[in-house]
């Protein structure tokens, strides 16, 4: 287990018991990040990424030869996922930095992912940003979101965070929930349930992520650094060999789950959802005549599409170093 697990571990149980919003708050305002050597481990890019200072800031970059990232040393079930991030500035067409969850290497047709996906744009247009849902080999579905950012994500550090339990996903912009997922039956087994890695990486998009391909990565401008700080892994780490969980609270963790979205936060849910929302795979008409079982239709949503829905992005697979599984898409 990574140095710290036991302490960290401990922590999101207290997390869990508490309510939502003063959980939140209370494990970014106490920084419960780890140094990059306790908890991670380079996953590819060579020289492309690069620890600073303490050894809690990390830089990966993007260039001719290669991308870069990085994954946890531990599988995790269920757990609070959390980065201080970066993105490159200027033109950045085609680049993709990702912060995400997944057990791909180990569950190759079946797999489940949590990801927040940062797509790059050309000069003068915002970065855009995309949380994905797969769970149990569901890549099709995707259940993709994409939103416009309300601040420039290359000026300073922004916190993105995922909560995963049993029974729901809450993904966090700056401690502020955008997206809820409540697992319920129209999901059946398509809800993320195995034991998944936290990964972090760049790499090149070119055929999809700026205007369907459109807009290539220019390597003139190279390299492209995404920064990553305040790294924060916090949840049930399980055995890599059988999964069984090494954290003596699981059988407390499925019980209580994890706390309810506090009003506030709802809130304020929404109004980023009306405001900055520009897709969502439950109103995509053209790619579901009728919305999947599981989407809870919000009319305030539903009128700002109108029903003219654009289709979500599908992925390309990045490069993957020889010798090495498919561990990040």
């Amino acid at each position: 287990m990574a140095g710290g697990s036991f302490v960290v571990t401990f922590l999101f149980y207290v997390f869990l018991s508490m309510g939502s919003s003063s959980a939140v708050v209370t494990l970014e305002e106490k920084h419960l990040s780890m140094a990059f050597e306790e908890g991670y481990t380079q996953l590819f890019g060579d020289g492309n990424l690069m620890l600073l200072g303490d050894g809690k800031t990390v830089h990966i970059a993007l260039d001719e030869r290669t991308g870069a990232g990085f994954a946890s040393q531990d599988l995790y079930l269920h757990g609070f996922f959390s980065a201080s991030i970066k993105l490159p500035s200027d033109y950045a067409a085609g680049v993709v930095v990702a912060f995400y969850l997944s057990n791909g290497d180990v569950f190759e047709k079946t797999h489940d992912e949590l990801d927040f996906e940062f797509l790059g744009n050309i000069r003068g247009k915002e970065w855009r940003i995309q949380t994905n849902v797969y769970g149990n080999g569901s890549t099709a579905t995707g259940r993709e979101e994409r939103y416009e950012l309300w601040f420039d994500p290359t000026e300073d550090y922004h916190r993105y965070s995922i909560l995963w339990s049993e029974n729901l996903i809450v993904f966090y912009v700056d401690g502020t929930p955008i997206r809820e997922i409540i697992r319920n039956e129209a999901m059946a087994r398509e809800f993320p349930a195995k034991p998944m890695s936290l990964y972090a990486t760049i790499w090149d998009g070119s055929s999809w992520a700026t205007s369907g391909g459109r807009y290539k990565v220019d390597y003139r401008r190279a390299p492209y650094v995404a920064e990553f700080a305040d790294l924060v892994l916090s949840g049930c780490v399980v055995n890599p060999i059988d999964h069984s969980p090494a954290c003596g609270s699981a059988t407390a963790l499925r019980r209580r789950g994890a706390p309810a979205i506090s009003p506030a936060q709802r809130r304020a849910m929404e109004g980023i959802r009306l405001k900055h929302m520009t897709y969502s795979y439950c109103y995509d008409r053209q790619r579901y005549p009728v919305a999947p079982p599981e989407c809870v239709v919000d009319p305030d949503e539903a009128k700002r599409f109108g029903g003219r829905h654009r289709r979500g992005s599908r992925r390309r697979r990045p490069a993957i170093p020889a010798g090495r599984a498919d561990a990040a898409f």
